[in-house]
């Protein structure tokens, strides 16, 4: 019998084989796979040298991240580590975690029931103005919490304690997780939810068997964001009259001079932020679901909703009057209502100066050092680029108080001059929000293909004019996303601020604090109302890029 003919595979075919001419269309390519290299990718003997800057800028911002623990380490030995166990045994440091965990547990729910349910109703159904919902679901992103909690509790007294913490929270953090599950469902390949509709599954089967895990990724990331956030967060708390871990570490710190109660009470925090962030890991890495191919992206055709549609609507508005209507009506209230206080009037305009002149600068330093960590831990693999992208994400889990209280130790210890200047503000900005300049950079990083700086490092051009003509311009969008992220949270943070601000010079946020403390809210109402319209170009920058989708697109 004869035997059947076997046809070569096209790894070992002969070089002879392959056309001696480099001008065929593919032979370049062809070729490379016949001798087993690998397309697109830098190779392993220029991917194992790091560059001397790129190693000084990442240790330079590893530094700066492990320095609240190194200040929460240090106060803790002074102490005495026997004195630390006692206290976070203690029934006050058991109390507040028991807070802390049922208000991060019951808003993160909420958070992602709402996020998934309105990215839903966005993405999939058919409404009337669909895109302005969209795009109105996620301007809640550039109100404050503590702006939120100010317009419900001036509107509303009987708003406080537990409920009205989880209500104040959950409208200021749901387009946390509404932004990443919309994205997350528009890159949802569209034959798996076919092939799930002709084996006969119902919508609902579908959404838990097919749709659920493709939004895994961003559902979790959204909630991870939502936790970090609850366990940094003083203002909104403080407002509601609701006890966490921050509010007492920040009173203990500033007000009570119990240092080692408040060290106590960061340690367990930081903790609780690190199973945070490894509970986070561990779920997102159980599998993924990606499209079935390269082709053409095709979208699913909207859903129609028939009887359920007025419901849906009636839903969404209500949603939006909460989360949007009442801090602006409580703005507007009291922009009319005067702005009588015992306090000094301050100038509205020198402390908005101040405010973009610290998150401008804040948002430069932290986009310029998540650049080197991203092209570390993207572009060269090993275990010390895993360690320092790992430490950068530390202080998401830490309060402004840590943060600023070790600035302060540090500074009168080894660096005095620095003491009460605008530069270490900037700085501790730049620590707190390099997680979120960092995501952005990584995404940045990936996107741009390797081979192009390689080709031009070929052709002789220095490394330093590499990244500068070839390297930045692609990282550019990337990076203004971030850029804006950063800019948008720091214009925004309190706790570190009310600490760090130099002496006569005011922000935004102490401003409105002021007059807060002292319930004068109609004096309040104009800074509130500022850093709102501040916070609202950067907050559409963010929407924008997490959209994807051209404004021509979207109608």
């Amino acid at each position: 019998m004869s035997q059947p003919r076997q046809t070569p595979s096209l790894g070992r075919l002969p070089e002879a084989d392959l056309g001696p001419s480099p001008a065929r269309p593919g032979s370049t390519a062809i070729r490379a796979r016949a001798r087993g290299e690998r397309i697109g990718r830098v190779p392993a003997r220029r991917r194992s040298g790091v560059p001397r800057s790129i190693r000084i800028l990442c240790a330079v911002a590893g530094a700066l991240t492990a320095l609240p623990l190194v200040f929460l380490l240090v106060r803790a030995y002074q102490a005495g580590w026997g004195v630390m166990w006692r206290l976070d045994t203690g029934a006050r440091a058991l109390e507040l975690l028991g807070n802390t965990v049922r208000l991060s547990v019951a808003t993160t729910c909420l958070c992602a029931i709402v996020g998934v349910g309105t990215a839903w109703c966005v993405e999939r159904a058919r409404l009337p103005c669909r895109r302005l919902f969209g795009l109105l679901l996620a301007l809640p992103v550039a109100v404050p919490d503590f702006v939120e909690g100010y317009g419900w509790v001036s509107l509303f007294p009987s708003v406080h304690g537990f409920l009205g913490a989880v209500l104040v929270m959950t409208l200021a953090l749901y387009p946390l997780v509404y932004l990443p599950v919309a994205a997350s469902l528009r890159n949802i390949d569209p034959l798996l939810a076919e092939i799930s509709h002709s084996l006969g599954f119902g919508p609902v089967r579908t959404f838990l068997r097919v749709t659920l895990p493709g939004i895994r990724t961003g559902l979790l990331g959204g909630c991870l964001l939502v936790t970090l956030a609850l366990l940094a967060e003083y203002g909104a708390f403080e407002i509601v009259r609701f006890q966490t871990f921050t509010t007492a570490i920040f009173t203990e710190f500033t007000l009570g001079f119990d240092t080692p109660g408040a060290c106590a009470e960061s340690l367990l925090l930081v903790a609780l932020g690190l199973l945070v962030l490894a509970l986070e890991r561990r779920a997102a890495g159980r599998g993924r679901v990606v499209r079935s191919g390269p082709g053409a992206r095709r979208r699913l055709g909207a859903r129609q909703l028939g009887w359920a549609a007025l419901p849906v609507i009636a839903l969404l508005v209500a949603l939006l009057c909460l989360a949007l209507g009442v801090p602006f009506a409580a703005l507007l209230y009291w922009l009319l209502q005067g702005n009588s206080s015992t306090l000094p009037r301050g100038s509205i305009l020198g402390a908005a100066a101040h405010t973009a002149e610290y998150s401008a600068a804040a948002a430069a330093l932290a986009t310029a050092l998540a650049v080197p960590l991203a092209i570390l831990s993207i572009r060269y693999r090993s275990a010390g680029g895993r360690l320092l992208e790992r430490m950068a994400y530390l202080p998401q889990a830490l309060p402004g108080v840590v943060i600023g209280l070790a600035l302060v130790f540090f500074a009168i210890n080894y660096a005095r001059p620095l003491y009460q200047t605008s530069f270490l503000l900037i700085v501790a900005y730049s620590i707190m929000f390099l997680p979120l300049a960092l995501v952005g950079a990584r995404a940045a990083v990936s996107q741009a293909p390797p081979g192009v700086e390689e080709a031009a490092r070929s052709l002789g051009t220095p490394p330093l004019l590499v990244f500068l003509k070839v390297t930045l311009p692609l990282l550019a969008p990337g990076l203004a996303a971030a850029f804006a992220l950063v800019f948008l949270t720091a214009s925004t943070e309190l706790t570190a601020t009310l600490l760090l601000h130099p002496t006569g010079v005011e922000t935004l946020s102490t401003q409105f604090w002021a007059y807060t403390s002292e319930v004068s809210y109609g004096a309040a109402a104009p800074y509130a109302a500022l850093i709102v319209a501040i916070s609202a170009v950067p907050g559409a920058l963010i929407a924008r890029r997490l959209d994807g989708r051209p404004w021509s697109n979207r109608a």
